[in-house]
């Protein structure tokens, strides 16, 4: 059952807000809201394929999916010594994903799951929240078809809450709460699905796309 404090529609106001929850690790009830002084974001056209992604997703042998096993997801990125995903904010996240605002790309090599990434999406901003690697690259792969997917569905916001140096090499910056939340006013204006157009399955025309924007 869904924490009352955490239901879909307090979440997707806190979203809108520019607000998130987190918990300080899986066996701590208690939830609370962030909104950081700096925040991450990835720009969509400035998501850096370095030359061993560009090999990696030249190279083959995955498979990107969209919302085919989101649940799998969220206990991937739960996997871990150290998380804030716990009990209350899985049923959350499950009750927003069956409302349809909650999304996971996974990257399957071998007909396993072995990374993906999940998050909110509101208007024509995407909240990233978490992502995992059972293998090298994996969450990797898995960024670079979200990032050209988003672009493609005409998402103009990929809210990444926090930097980390992986995120960084990638693309991601950190910007004043003020820039943020002015970017995020524009987004919510905006109407679009993740599901408006199919994922790109191919990796070689993500790249020739990120060649052409970048």
């Amino acid at each position: 059952m869904t924490d009352p404090a955490l239901s879909p529609a307090i979440l997707l106001k806190a979203y809108a807000a520019g607000v998130f929850p987190m918990s300080e690790h899986r066996d701590d009830p208690e939830i609370f809201w962030v909104d950081p002084h700096l925040r991450g974001v990835l720009p969509l056209d400035g998501f850096h394929i370095s030359r061993s992604l560009a090999r990696a997703m030249r190279r083959g042998g995955y498979r990107a999916t969209l919302d085919r096993d989101f649940e799998a997801v969220l206990r991937g990125c739960a996997d871990r010594p150290d998380t804030w995903i716990n009990t209350p904010i899985h049923s959350a996240y499950m009750a927003l994903h069956h409302m349809g605002h909650a999304h996971s790309l996974e990257i399957w090599q071998d007909d396993e799951l072995t990374g993906g990434v999940y998050g909110v999406t509101l208007g024509g901003a995407f909240f990233g929240e978490s992502m995992f690697s059972r293998r090298r690259d994996a969450s990797k792969l898995a960024l670079a078809h979200l990032t050209d997917h988003l672009a493609r569905c005409g998402f103009t916001l990929f809210d990444t809450q926090f930097i980390t140096p992986h995120l960084a090499r990638l693309g991601a910056r950190e910007i004043p709460r003020a820039t943020y939340h002015a970017l995020l006013h524009d987004a919510l204006e905006t109407n679009v699905k993740i599901t408006d157009v199919p994922l790109e399955t191919d990796p070689v025309q993500i790249l020739q796309r990120n060649t052409h924007t970048s």
